[in-house]
């Protein structure tokens, strides 16, 4: 394999590491009430602060891909990422837990831009799409974390399953650190220029409302869509757990096929079929008139929403002007507002107006992003490296 192809399968290895921990992670969250004698009000607010540290960081993290690139800060942000779930676990006390919860959410957002980044930069050195199979990394990380982690946690115990997941992200990112690819010359000597933390480019941020459109349905059938398919349509509990299983499933599988399709079509075309399908499904899931209909809605949202942020982070990494590092930071602060903040938003909305009409209102944020596709036809890649100019503007 040439250098290239060896990074593309090294910063996949990263995207699973960091869909591992999250995923290693998740099963362990229940088991902080009876820890630490917390009401579920309190533990909220500790999730709160571990989404709170991802975003907070990801302002800073574009200047910090700009000065030392996104090769150095990927390996540093996945090896200081790797010992943070045993930290959180063996915290003695409250007031350790919570900042412990805070710097494991900045590493791993910290992590997420890094890692998106190096794939813009894999994008340019191949010349075709891999981010959209990189996130299937992360989903298939997800999945193999909360599966195994949830059987190791029943079967050893909270630490050791935290020390055994700790030790098998190190080793896998140790072995990927190797392969993985720095920028080119021309682009790290452009990024290295003045990187705003706020950068004054209204583009920029439309591509992330974009990407937060995007999410808020994800977020949205990842948290509510199991109680809406057992509360409003009577479902049992086994049948209300395919409603997120099959969405995630189809969401994985999608982001598998995605790059093949973009490589085909262009980034624009696939962004617009992929709103309009994903909108068709959340909205069947809206009228669904029984849970089995519901299902294959959210599982068809899955196949719609799948490709959508990884060709609007290809899109932000490739903006003109601007370092990849700095346009992923911008968006994926606001995207990820859709996954950890909305959705709480969403359930307290959901409680006044009901399920339905609040997934019909997500469907039109879906069409909103369908119709600005053409925004995103910066993920196709730039025909010069000459664009990566320094910029001036911004804080």
């Amino acid at each position: 394999m040439t250098q290239a192809q060896r990074g593309r399968w090294a910063v996949a290895a990263m995207f699973f590491v960091n869909g591992f921990i999250m995923g290693a992670w998740a099963p362990q969250i229940p088991l902080l009430l009876p820890r630490h004698h917390i009401t579920e009000a309190v533990l909220g607010l500790l999730i709160l602060g571990l989404g709170a540290g991802a975003v907070g960081a990801m302002l800073f993290a574009g200047k910090l891909i700009a000065a030392l690139g996104s090769r150095r800060l990927v390996i540093l942000f996945a090896t200081l990422a790797t010992p943070l779930l045993p930290l959180v676990v063996l915290a003695p006390t409250l007031w350790l837990v919570a900042p412990a919860m805070v710097l494991m959410g900045a590493l791993i957002g910290s992590m997420d831009v890094s890692m998106n980044a190096n794939a813009v930069e894999v994008e340019r050195q191949l010349g075709r799409a891999i981010m959209s199979s990189s996130h299937g990394f992360w989903s298939l990380g997800g999945f193999a974390g909360g599966a195994v982690g949830g059987l190791a946690l029943a079967r050893y115990g909270a630490v050791e399953q935290a020390v055994g997941v700790a030790v098998i992200a190190f080793v896998i990112v140790q072995i990927a650190a190797r392969s993985l690819i720095g920028e080119a010359p021309a682009v790290a000597h452009a990024a290295r220029a003045r990187t705003a933390i706020f950068p004054r480019v209204p583009a920029l941020y439309i591509v992330g409302a974009m990407a937060l459109f995007a999410m808020i349905p994800e977020g949205a059938v990842l948290d509510w869509a199991a109680l809406y398919v057992s509360k409003e349509l009577g479902a049992g509990l086994a049948v209300s757990g395919l409603a997120y299983a099959l969405n995630a499933g189809a969401m994985a599988g999608m982001r598998f096929l995605g790059d093949g399709v973009r490589n085909r079509y262009g980034a624009v075309a696939t962004l617009r079929v992929s709103g309009l399908v994903g909108a068709a499904g959340i909205l069947l899931a809206a009228v669904a008139p029984g849970p089995a209909v519901a299902i294959v809605g959210f599982a068809l949202t899955g196949l719609g929403v799948a490709n959508m942020v990884p060709i609007l982070f290809s899109a932000a990494g490739n903006h003109p002007g601007m370092s990849a590092g700095a346009g992923l930071a911008t968006v994926t602060m606001i995207g990820y507002c859709g996954i950890l903040i909305a959705p709480s938003a969403i359930g307290f909305v959901a409680e006044h107006i009901g399920f339905r009409v609040t997934y019909g209102v997500l469907a039109l944020l879906l069409l909103v992003v369908a119709g600005m596709a053409g925004r995103a036809k910066a993920a196709d890649g730039r025909a010069s490296i000459a664009v990566e100019l320094p910029l001036e503007g911004g804080v």
